[in-house]
């Protein structure tokens, strides 16, 4: 009887990717495993199936060959087959989950005989003014970091060399640990989870393939930036181990707090003082910008304290945008100190102008509010009572 194609065996195409190729085998294992199909025969029969194509085609140099030579490629002797599948202890089911577990703990990524180590990330706090903020700057920032040892090239060897596989964990940096049905990895304590043993260590960066240094750098900050924007440099952060790639820098921006701004996203928020003439007959004040030029701010005639005017699109910029946010001023009124004698009589004189009995001008008011709404309370009351009486009325008999 013939053997079914391996590629049919896994499901898959022959343009399979290796990826693809572990997925499917994954899928097919669990389902035909002999500890979840037990007395099956023919779900034993199909998971030895299933183990002979995944061991062929997951190799590189196997698949070749296969895939010119088919099944001819591994008979030997008449058709002897090279694999033997244990399913009573270690391997099948257990090698599954073995390789499920590796990858979550980080392993998937040295499988196959790679033990690079990416560089950790970094953080810089900036602090920068609102002024800068509004405009955009280049900071040159100097921060504690690590770079490739120049002398080994990141080898951590002593002549510069790769440095050769660890024989514990056969250069994955990780070792199998077997409890009964389960399998776990964990990081090998011979080369603690490098891969690599070096025998002669590099003087300069004692094995380690990096070494400690500061590092300066000019980092852009954009205009519109608010406080606790994160820009991300790639690459920019501490060097991998053993030709892993470079961590990246963080600078996590903050704003120093403005004498006259106040800030609320793209919006600006100041106080002006005007005097109680400009408030009561109207007039212009000026205002200063952000970066520095002067606006004219019109103050409408009969202006409260606590009213707020707006000066549009003179806020902080849109990050990464084309518009601005708007200036909202709001308006104290200064009471005059320090009188002279002819500006208490023409001040006591606008009060006798004005009819004013007392220096609350608005109590007249709330009083004659108070006053009102008690009247067309006593109003609705005498309706209810009026009401009820002329309904008893209609409804009496009369003699």
């Amino acid at each position: 009887m013939s053997k079914q194609d391996y590629y049919e065996v896994l499901g898959v195409s022959k343009n399979a990717s290796a990826d693809e190729l572990k997925k499917a085998y994954r899928h097919l294992a669990m389902q035909y495993h002999p500890d979840r199909n037990p007395g099956d025969k023919d779900a034993e029969q199909k998971f030895k199936e299933i183990n002979e194509a995944y061991e062929v085609l997951k190799d590189e140099q196997k698949r070749a060959a296969y895939d010119r030579y088919g099944h001819a490629a591994f008979e030997q002797g008449g058709g002897a087959n090279p694999f033997d599948f244990n399913f009573g202890s270690a391997g099948g089911f257990a090698d599954i989950f073995s390789e499920v577990f590796s990858d979550l703990m980080g392993g998937g990524a040295r499988r196959g005989g790679s033990s690079s180590f990416d560089g950790e990330d970094l953080r810089y706090d900036l602090e920068i003014t609102l002024e800068e903020a509004f405009s955009g700057i280049e900071k040159n920032i100097v921060y504690n970091t690590t770079q490739t040892c120049e002398k080994c090239h990141g080898n951590g060897t002593k002549d510069g060399s790769p440095a050769p596989a660890c024989p514990t964990c056969k250069g994955t940096g990780r070792v199998r640990q077997q409890r009964g049905f389960m399998v776990m990895e964990t990081t090998c304590p011979d080369c603690r989870g490098s891969g690599k043993k070096i025998t002669e260590k590099c003087s300069e960066c004692s094995g380690k393939g990096f070494v400690n240094k500061k590092k300066e750098l000019k980092v852009k900050i954009p205009a519109g930036v608010d406080d606790g924007t994160r820009i991300r440099i790639a690459g920019e952060g501490a060097a991998g181990s053993f030709g892993g790639k470079n961590g990246d820098l963080y600078v996590f921006v903050s704003i120093k707090g403005h004498k006259l701004y106040e800030r609320q996203g793209s919006n600006l928020y100041a106080l002006a003082t005007v005097s109680m003439a400009c408030a009561a007959l109207g007039g212009v004040i000026e205002i200063p910008s952000v970066d520095g030029r002067k606006l004219e701010l019109k103050i409408p005639a009969g202006t409260q304290t606590g009213h707020r005017l707006k000066i549009k699109n003179e806020g902080m910029p849109e990050l990464r945008g084309k518009t601005r946010g708007d200036l909202w001023i709001e308006i104290r009124v200064e009471t005059p100190v320090n009188l002279n004698q002819r500006q208490k009589e023409l001040l006591e004189e606008f009060r006798a102008l004005s009819g004013e009995q007392n220096c609350q001008p608005e109590e007249k008011s709330f009083l004659n509010k108070i006053k009102d709404l008690f009247i067309k309370w006593l109003r609705k009351i005498f309706a209810k009572i009026e009401k009820s009486t002329c309904k008893k009325n209609k409804n009496r008999t009369i003699f």
